[in-house]
């Protein structure tokens, strides 16, 4: 009798499950789908009733490094990771065997389609419109999983090395022609400034005789170092006329 009651103990406590708050519980009574069991103390009928728990959290899953042909026929390797989340959790598992490992490698295939038709500039500076393209490929065909696919991230591009020194060059190249051109706005400016200057001192009486005492003061430190020539301002007026005529 004693032994009995040990039997028939086992076998209720065997059918009591404890489903956590991110988890749902598919039941299945002999082999059929009969339900889904929410959060909480749940009693399931052993042997003849099975509960599959289901994670409804956001998982994220990483793509491994793909080797693709670009549409410029450059070899790069790309990885992705891709946020899942399940929203039926019964379609989940009477859908696919692995909902997990099935998206992963439906991502796998849309990350090669997707780069491969896009040149490698595209893929380097258009990182999020390509990431979602991905998305709304992975996500249309997981919809019938289930399975909501709520962003996907590509991570690393690898280059080849040929490729990193041809651009490495490129943008040495770019950096010297943006140096060229600064440099000759600067004397575009410093021509024009320099210009109208004189101009403004030869309208002012005396102006450029100022301006050549000054020239002359900055030309040696010491003042033994400088020999000055002085000459009447009327003379140097008088070969000026002369030398127009």
């Amino acid at each position: 009798m004693l032994t009995l009651a040990i039997i028939v103990a086992v076998y209720i406590l065997s059918g009591i499950k404890i489903i956590n708050q991110y988890e749902r519980g598919v039941v299945l009574t002999l082999g059929r789908y009969t339900g889904i069991r929410e959060p909480g103390l749940r009693v399931v009928v052993p042997v003849f009733q099975r509960l599959i728990k289901v994670d409804v959290r956001s998982t994220p899953i990483d793509v491994p490094k793909q080797e693709i042909i670009t549409k410029d026929n450059v070899t790069v390797g790309v990885d992705a990771v891709v946020y899942l989340r399940v929203i039926e959790a019964s379609r989940a598992v009477l859908e696919t065997t692995n909902y997990v490992y099935a998206t992963s490698q439906f991502a796998q295939a849309a990350l090669r389609d997707v780069t491969g038709n896009a040149d490698l500039d595209e893929l380097l500076s258009k990182r999020e419109e390509i990431s979602q393209k991905i998305k709304e490929i992975v996500d249309a065909e997981t919809d019938k999983w289930g399975i909501d696919v709520e962003n996907v991230k590509i991570q690393n591009i690898e280059l080849p090395q040929d490729m990193k020194r041809a651009m490495a060059k490129q943008a040495e190249a770019e950096r010297e022609r943006r140096a060229v051109i600064i440099t000759a706005e600067g004397e575009k400016a410093s021509a024009k400034a320099v210009a109208e200057a004189a101009a403004i001192l030869t309208n002012v009486p005396g102006g450029i005789n100022i301006r050549t005492l000054q020239t002359l003061e900055k030309i040696a430190v010491e003042p033994s170092q400088k020999t000055v020539f002085v000459l009447p301002t009327d003379l140097t007026d008088a070969v000026g006329k002369i030398m127009r005529k």
